[in-house]
């Protein structure tokens, strides 16, 4: 499981680029993991892209995470799922998926960030760090220091959701960040490869300085 670059899908408005289009160019870019995120299609519409998804994904040995849908992850064999607060609870969904699946959960706070490590979460996407505008039911933004609080109070990975851009996943990764997971500035970028690389290199040089204070 490497979290580090998580990059989540989205389509264009116009529809010139697809779910598949971004996924395939991230991982070209460097891309680590890959969750596929859709509100607006039928379930089996769903299932065919994540097959798809999937496909590519095990070609290049990367984990395929399914936002919300552990009916989708199932059906595709996926690695694993990444739910919300108002979603099946973590302890369900390991019940189902069992012991080796990949169960994320979005926390916003040091409570429950401690009950998802209880119930058996194997990483947690914390955040909003910073305003974001790609979910319209998306909570305040918890900023920096928060999210210092939450990565200190447990022993599983915490990925930095909401609002991450290349301007500020340096500060993010300096504050602990196991990993960032980005959706705008990837998905919507004129050219994936090269914001990919660009995140990349953001990341390697704010793990550089991290090392030079330890």
């Amino acid at each position: 499981m490497d979290l580090s670059f998580y990059v989540i899908t989205a389509e264009t408005v116009e529809g010139d680029r697809s779910h598949l289009d971004v996924a395939k160019a991230a991982i070209e870019g460097g891309a680590t993991a890959i969750q596929f995120r859709e509100k607006n299609k039928s379930s089996r519409e769903l299932m065919k892209i994540a097959e798809v998804l999937h496909r590519v994904t095990k070609k290049f040995k990367i984990s395929l995470i399914i936002n919300d849908r552990i009916d989708i992850a199932q059906a595709v064999e996926a690695e694993g799922v990444h739910l919300g607060q108002e979603d099946i609870p973590v302890k369900r969904a390991r019940q189902i998926l069992g012991q080796d699946a990949i169960i994320g959960i979005s926390c916003g706070n040091i409570k429950e960030a401690i009950k998802a490590e209880c119930d058996g979460a194997s990483y947690i996407g914390a955040g909003p760090v910073f305003l974001t505008s790609t979910k319209e039911d998306a909570r305040e933004a918890i900023g920096i220091e928060e999210f210092i609080k939450i990565k200190k109070s447990v022993n599983i990975p915490v990925v930095a959701i909401g609002g991450i851009t290349s301007e500020n996943v340096g500060a993010i990764i300096k504050a602990g960040a196991n990993g960032v997971a980005v959706i705008s500035e990837v998905a919507f970028a004129p050219n994936i490869k090269d914001a990919c690389r660009n995140f990349l290199k953001k990341i390697k040089e704010a793990k550089e300085v991290n090392c030079e204070f330890k």
